[in-house]
């Protein structure tokens, strides 16, 4: 079993930045694909970005110039930077993981069989 754990979410003016954890611990290690989703109320969730156990990082288009996904594999966490935030960027944001992710699948919620409990970013 996976356990993660997200944070850093709060919340922040237009323009602004955040920056968000997400610390796995468990039946885990650095070679799987983790990724960074968010879910805004009355929305379905939606890949943000995703980086694979090589390396190798994905981005959605919305998102794409203004987020940097990193990993630290020797702490297993995953963060995500975010720049020139804007109000849609608001959601709820989930670290998700899994040892087995295709590469076209990435920013595929169903991709993934691990997420935490989500912390939450509100733009204004």
């Amino acid at each position: 079993h996976v356990q993660l754990v997200e944070s850093g979410g709060g919340s922040a003016l237009a323009g602004g930045s955040v920056r968000l954890s997400c610390a796995a611990s468990g039946y885990t290690d650095s070679t799987y694909c983790m990724a960074w989703f968010r879910q805004a109320p009355g929305k379905e969730r939606e890949g943000v970005a995703s980086i694979d156990g090589s390396g190798k990082t994905m981005y959605a288009e919305s998102v794409k110039g203004r987020a940097t996904i990193s990993k630290d594999n020797a702490k297993i966490t995953l963060y995500l930077q975010m720049n020139s935030l804007k109000p849609e960027d608001t959601a709820t944001y989930y670290c998700m993981s899994d040892p087995r992710v295709g590469s076209a699948e990435r920013l595929a919620p169903s991709s993934y069989n691990f997420w935490g409990q989500g912390t939450q970013v509100t733009v204004s």
